[in-house]
């Protein structure tokens, strides 16, 4: 198990229910990197690996 396994699973217990937009999701990820700025690099690596999941060219 990696320790980012323990935030993912509060995620899904604390709101896993909830259903939630990409531009509300972007906006919290443009919250937190504000707050955050030491994990710009992994934000955006994240927010680009979603966006692209349906290309075959990746």
């Amino acid at each position: 198990m990696y320790f980012t396994d323990r935030g993912i699973e509060e995620l899904t217990d604390r709101r896993g229910a909830e259903e939630v937009s990409l531009t509300w999701l972007a906006e919290r990820l443009r919250e937190f990197v504000d707050l955050n700025p030491e994990f710009e690099t992994p934000v955006e690596r994240l927010a680009t690996w979603l966006a692209r999941l349906d290309d075959e060219d990746d």
